[in-house]
């Protein structure tokens, strides 16, 4: 595993590559080159999320999330994309369904069938899958599946679709809190002919009581408001190894993985991802998002990994699992609780915004006016971090959760809190799923190296310009992901959703993952939080363009696929609403 500082940032890595025709071994790099961008003009909707790249008709489908809609750019020319049409996936909801549906959350396409999932206009009330023939763009069928249908993709065969079925509870008061599923679709088609079976999978056998409750891991994150632990998983992300027998599934607020035996469409197991120590030599952070300079150090904090995207890769026929670890909170769900439910759950009633809440920093809770909990139990013993105590120069400005710290931040069981447990990993990592082994972390490098090249302008938020605006909270925010096989290595690519940019390594050999580029097409003396619609020629756009901002998705095709015979990476950003395409060359030196 991978520890140690980047002291000095190389923003290329030259990697030895085959030999020449002369026998003799060559320096190589791979090299992403920006090519063309798709504008959407909608600034901080969700306009462009998750994208799949169509090899049949060169065409990307774009998932647009709050207009209901999936939208279709002809990639022939990377260069010069051009927006052909949009799926009004919505719109074929209501026709066939007679029901409302919400947002658009994911898009995936094999052989000619496009899946979209797509959430009811209730979030808690099943969603659907939506099939439609990417030639014609016809739509063929729609099947309900559980509430907040949030990621979907195909098998490596094609021969099935696999979907993460959130169950987000309701908004500010746990009112309803759907169960979190698993979706399987077995498919058949042939001939522009589709038939399906779906099997839904549930974790009800976890739950207390239930006969697989003992199986739970002990580090598993559960915090959710009375629920049961059915409830409480809240499946997010979806990747299938090479030979289509195992799906691995991000459970991001639980800090875990759930492994699914796809032949026999069961949960092997689920496989809780532990802590990041940021005291260990490489994991430092900046957590002061007000001292207006760069302060990367160790903090005695345990980060909690919480990945969105993943990916899996086999190397050496061993399966990996590559995860961008971004961080979720709760504090969204639970704002409207009482005092007495806030505090039974080992939140906190912020008694000087009347709410309940989660995230905490300890300068807040310093604050007698703000932080004095009635029930004394779920009161946080800071004594380690006051002054005189082992901690007493912790960062006061960093966001932990109160509810995990109460949980797992007593390492010595002595009632005292000896760790912060903070959201998200800052970084991605490779993980050794068999073994339920963490191989690889790429600790502190991606604070390191926006550092390095932005200085106290690094830890941006994604919709407006304020130096180290996120330091306080996940830093940078890796979230996008995707993995490639180029020239006999493997590469992760991994995007920033607030700094922006995209960090490529090298994970040929995954215990020792190398850096090789970081690119970002941002322009920070743009002020994107200026933004302002204009009409031009009767169509609303905004009026400032800062680059890409908030990368969400990420397509890799392969030379084979690709329109330029070299290949490409696609990149969809849902706050500047544009969809970026990548060249990516093989260059010797």
């Amino acid at each position: 595993m991978k520890l140690n500082l980047l002291s000095t940032v190389i923003l290329t890595t030259f990697l030895t590559a085959c030999s020449n025709d002369t026998g003799k071994h060559v320096e190589q790099q791979i090299q992403l080159t920006e090519q063309g961008r798709f504008h959407t003009y909608i600034f901080d909707q969700s306009a462009a999320e998750i994208v799949t790249y169509d090899k049949i008709t060169r065409q990307t489908f774009v998932v647009n999330a709050q207009s209901g809609k999936v939208d279709i750019i002809d990639s022939a020319d990377i260069q010069h994309p051009l927006f052909v049409a949009s799926l009004d996936v919505a719109s074929d909801i209501k026709q066939h369904f007679n029901a409302s549906a919400g947002a658009v959350n994911s898009v995936d396409i094999f052989n000619g069938l496009l899946a979209v999932a797509i959430a009811g206009q209730v979030k808690t009330d099943p969603g659907w899958v939506v099939f439609y023939n990417s030639h014609d763009l016809s739509f063929i069928k729609a099947e309900y599946v559980g509430a907040l249908p949030d990621m979907l993709t195909f098998t490596k065969t094609g021969e099935q679709l696999i979907v993460a079925i959130e169950g987000e509870p309701s908004a500010k008061n746990y009112a309803i809190d759907p169960l979190g599923e698993i979706a399987i679709f077995d498919i058949l088609w042939q001939n522009n002919k589709l038939t399906t079976q779906l099997t839904r999978l549930n974790f009800s056998d976890f739950n207390l009581g239930g006969p697989r409750f003992n199986e739970l891991p002990k580090q598993l994150v559960l915090n959710g408001h009375n629920a049961q632990i059915a409830q409480d998983i809240e499946p997010e992300y979806v990747a299938v190894n090479a030979n289509s027998s195992k799906a691995y599934i991000a459970l991001q607020e639980n800090n875990a993985i759930a492994v699914v035996d796809l032949k026999t469409k069961s949960i092997d197991k689920i496989m809780a991802l532990g802590f990041k120590d940021h005291l260990l030599p490489g994991n430092e952070l900046d957590g002061n998002n007000k001292d207006k300079k760069v302060n990367i150090k160790n903090e005695p904090a345990l980060g909690l990994y919480q990945p969105d995207s993943i990916a899996a890769v086999t190397i050496n026929h061993i399966d990996y699992l590559i995860t961008a670890n971004e961080g979720d909170d709760r504090s969204d769900w639970i704002s409207d609780l009482s005092v007495a439910d806030c505090e039974a759950n080992d939140f906190y009633y912020n008694h000087e915004d009347k709410i309940c809440a989660d995230d905490i920093t300890l300068h807040d809770a310093s604050d007698s006016v703000l932080y004095r909990p009635e029930n004394v139990n779920s009161r946080l013993d800071l004594s380690h971090f006051q002054a005189g105590g082992q901690y007493q120069n912790a960062v006061q400005r960093i966001k932990f959760s109160h509810s995990i710290s109460k949980q797992f931040g007593d390492l010595d069981n002595d009632g005292k809190l000896d760790r912060l447990l903070t959201f998200g990993g800052r970084s991605f990592s490779v993980w050794d799923i068999e073994n339920e082994s963490l191989i690889f972390d790429s600790g502190s490098d991606f604070e390191k190296i926006t550092a390095q090249k932005y200085g106290q302008k690094f830890n941006q938020t994604h919709n407006k310009s304020k130096n180290e605006d996120r330091s306080d909270n996940k830093g940078p925010e890796p979230e996008a992901l995707t993995v490639a096989v180029i020239a006999g290595k493997t590469y992760a690519f991994i995007g920033l959703e607030r700094m922006g940019g995209i960090m490529v390594y090298d994970i040929s050999q995954p215990e020792d993952a190398q850096f090789v580029q970081y690119l970002n097409n941002r322009q920070l003396d743009i002020d994107p939080g200026n933004n302002k619609n204009e009409n031009v020629n009767g169509i609303k756009k905004y009026n400032i363009d800062a680059g890409d901002l908030g990368p969400e998705g990420m397509k890799f095709v392969s030379a084979e696929d690709s329109p330029t015979k070299a290949p490409i990476l696609i990149v969809g950003n849902e706050v500047s609403g544009t969809t970026s395409f990548y060249r990516i060359d093989l260059i010797s030196k």
